[in-house]
């Protein structure tokens, strides 16, 4: 019998509704056609997992997960979004409307989470045999408000109606066992369609949930605190992303939450090898490999070790041959004092095990780097244990066969400072991987326009799996089809307009340039030298209303961790340069500063569209890679950034007409550095100095917190800092001299429309397709395992 997605839907949306479908809210027919996608997929969701587990898999250890929305998503993989559309509109409703119902799975921050979530589409869709393992936060990192521009955290209450999407398998729980307790780890699966093929690849998401629900005595003798009090510490594990560590207690909790879902994966992995090769864990790096993303997941090391060691009496000797073939590591930093590294006492009461099996690495690194006539000093430094702290990245990078970058210029830059020790030691084990995203989400989804134009362009949709496609059409193109880019481009900005409108009441003009800087707030990021720009330009509009500029939206969206006192002062001060610029009559629309509140992958898919600029202005040297940047170069965007990252291959990729590159570059910094004096620039570069004395003048208003003063003191005193660590007013000169070239040259739209064709057609290296072919050939040893064969 032929499988009805619209009978499906149907039953789905009366089971969720409890009546008649046609009569069901908006978020009930949500959840029901969202099961009904799941239901679509069931039989092939079982048979790609009972074929994977027959052959050498990857299993993706990541603590973020950065989804976005999956209903959309899978209809357009599956190639069912016309027709959800119809069983909708049968129903008196639209599908636009109920695809709003879908809260963002909270299960990520930023790029890192992105990336792992591209990379699970991309595994998918190539039918390699690849499983993410992580965890299913109850509320994720949290809800982003602004009060008087102040960043304000909530809950991210995003499971509060129920997830079709995740489906519990409570009969594969595993026991994680601490010094102090013992937890009940509940897997979640999601489903992850495939683009244009029948696999469907796992997401398994870890729940920490207490092996005795409820102490029922404690509670019927009045002890109702004691009743509760572990139940309540378990789901602590579960609860939050990135739980606040400026404590020792909120140290204990995360790194309690790395072991939590390490433990109960490698649990996972180990029983499905051994039911899958009767029993013979000897042959376990030959059929699995596990991928680090970041050090967050490093305790799995230990934790494998332990399991072959303690469970199944192996000796060290053979434990660790398995196990320094199975791991690999993916470092996303340039800076060693920013590597993961705890206090031996947590690991002592969380773990005691652990701990002892960690010393014992560090006890035979030191002999085996003896050995190879390493010098103490060096060996000192590398050493896993140092005093009473582990360090994570040297684990995980003794222990990997593989240690990778995420662009050829962050690789370059491990190889050659940060981990250069390792290297000089194994330098095989180094390769680079550069990032990519998914054309999937970030093109055919988001950006319905454009595709359709790609469609036409190319005569196929073969780009959305191949995007290397595109770049055969890079100079065959005619002026009607850059006119066309030009219009759609105007069409995704009225889009985006009419969104912030419903969203957040501001107004904005379509006919401006859109000049956007989405990322994670951090000072590296820069974000800080961006509003210095506003509101230099705001200064010298006022002078001279007459400049001839176009007019501009400047669009900014990011949050900053709890903690991160500057970052959080960063946020305000646009915000109040904002209230400056946005109400003054003088200005008259002709610059907007939008600070998009609660910034995550939904409002992505509205912003990138529209972008005609993207920021990517890090201090150079200090972006691992960006992902941000590669969506919106798919999406016809131009580059304005400094040499950093993935900008380096981006600019390689289209040409130095074709992007605006400024700034100081890694090579030079260290030169500029020695003779550097922020308050030079501040005294000499034309406009800079009422830009910062705004701060403290009573121009911006802080609210009385002292933050401006900070922020200032920061750029031209320091502290225990030297003064402006990231360069701002170094490179704020060069940034405005491009940022101004780049607004003149939009005036020409046909040359603009001509660069921005470049872009998405040179963006085929960017396409995360192409990453983890990579990963599959030289890391994994996988070969696609198509279930359809």
């Amino acid at each position: 019998m032929s499988y009805s997605l619209a009978d499906a839907a149907t039953s789905q949306v009366r089971s969720f509704s409890g009546r008649p479908a046609d009569r069901s809210t908006l978020m009930e027919m949500w959840q029901g056609l969202s099961a009904a996608v799941v239901d679509r997929v069931a039989s092939d969701w079982d048979r790609t997992n009972r074929l994977y587990a027959t052959k050498r898999r990857e299993h993706y250890f990541s603590a973020e997960f950065l989804m976005g929305r999956a209903l959309l998503n899978n209809l357009s993989n599956l190639g069912l979004t016309n027709e959800a559309e119809k069983i909708v509109n049968s129903f008196g409703q639209t599908l636009s409307d109920v695809l709003e119902q879908e809260p963002d799975a909270a299960l990520g921050n930023g790029g890192l989470g992105r990336l792992a979530a591209c990379f699970l589409d991309s595994c998918a869709t190539l039918d390699y045999p690849v499983n993410g393992y992580g965890i299913l936060y109850r509320y994720g990192l949290f809800k982003q408000l602004f009060e008087d521009g102040f960043q304000r955290e909530q809950p991210d209450a995003w499971m509060e109606e129920g997830y079709p999407f995740i489906v519990r398998r409570e009969e594969e729980q595993r026991i994680i066992h601490y010094a102090d307790m013992d937890v009940r780890a509940i897997p979640y699966d999601m489903p992850i369609t495939g683009y244009g093929t029948r696999n469907v690849g796992t997401l398994r998401l870890w729940r920490a949930e207490p092996v005795e629900e409820f102490d029922y005595d404690a509670f019927n003798s009045q002890r109702f605190t004691d009743a509760i009090v572990e139940r309540e510490a378990v789901a602590d594990i579960s609860r939050v992303l990135y739980p606040n560590d400026s404590t020792f207690e909120g140290k204990i909790l995360r790194v309690r939450q790395q072991y939590f879902f390490c433990a109960a994966s490698l649990h996972d992995i180990v029983a499905n090898h051994i039911a899958q090769h009767e029993g013979d864990l000897t042959t376990l790096a030959d059929f699995n490999a596990i991928q680090l993303n970041d050090t967050h997941p490093v305790l799995a090391i230990p934790e494998l070790m332990r399991i072959l060691l303690d469970e199944y009496g192996w000796t060290w000797e053979a434990a660790w041959d398995v196990v320094s073939h199975t791991f690999a590591y993916t470092n996303h930093t340039v800076l060693a004092e920013a590597l993961e590294k705890w206090e031996t006492s947590i690991f002592d009461r969380l773990f005691p095990r652990i701990m002892e099996i960690v010393r014992e690495i560090d006890r035979r690194f030191r002999i085996d780097m003896t050995e190879r006539a390493i010098d103490e000093g060096t060996i000192n430094y590398m050493a896993p244990v140092q005093g009473n702290m582990v360090h994570m990245a040297w684990i995980a990078c003794y222990a990997s066969y593989s240690i990778n970058g995420v662009a050829a210029l962050h690789t370059e830059i491990i190889k050659r400072e940060t981990l250069r020790q390792w290297h000089d030691i194994w330098p095989e084990r180094f390769n680079n991987k550069t990032n990519g995203v998914t054309p999937r989400r970030w093109l055919r989804q988001c950006n319905p326009r454009l595709s359709a134009l790609l469609d036409e362009v190319t005569g196929s949709d073969q780009w959305v799996t191949d995007l290397d496609v595109l770049a055969q059409f890079t100079d065959s193109v005619d002026e009607s089809v850059l006119q066309r880019l030009i219009d759609i481009k105007h069409d995704n900005k009225v889009d985006f307009a009419q969104w912030i409108k419903n969203r957040q009441g501001i107004e904005v003009n379509p006919d401006a340039i859109f000049d956007v800087q989405i990322k994670r707030l951090h000072e590296y990021k820069r974000q800080l030298m961006n509003a210095f720009y506003i509101l230099d330009l705001y200064y010298r509009l006022k002078e001279d209303p007459s400049l001839d500029l176009p007019p501009r939206v400047f669009i900014f969206g990011a949050k900053a961790a709890p903690g991160y006192v500057r970052a959080k002062a960063i946020i305000k001060l646009i915000n109040s340069i904002g209230d400056l610029v946005n109400n003054d009559p003088d200005i008259d629309g002709r610059i907007t500063v939008v600070f998009v509140e609660n910034y995550n992958v939904s409002p992505a898919e509205h912003i990138i569209p529209a972008a005609d600029v993207s920021e990517q202005i890090s201090t150079a040297g200090k972006e691992a890679s960006g992902t941000s940047n590669m969506k919106f170069m798919m999406n016809g965007a131009l580059t304005l950034g400094t040499l950093d990252g993935a900008n380096v291959e981006i600019l390689d990729a289209v040409g130095q007409d074709n992007a605006y590159i400024f700034g100081a570059t890694e090579d030079e910094l260290p030169e500029l550095r020695r003779t550097y004096d922020p308050r030079w620039h501040y005294e000499n570069v034309p406009g800079l100095k009422r830009v910062l004395d705004a701060m403290t003048d009573g121009t911006l208003d802080d609210g009385g917190t002292g933050d401006f003063h900070d922020l200032r003191l920061s750029l031209l005193e320091g502290s225990y800092d030297p003064a402006d660590v990231y360069y701002v007013l170094g490179d704020f000169d060069a940034y405005r001299t491009a940022r101004d070239q780049m607004a003149r040259d939009y005036c020409d739209r046909q040359a603009w429309a001509r660069k921005t064709w470049v872009n998405i057609t040179k963006s085929g290296r960017f396409s995360s397709d192409r990453t983890i072919r990579d990963y599959a050939r030289e890391v994994w040893k996988l070969e696609a395992a198509p279930i359809d064969q």
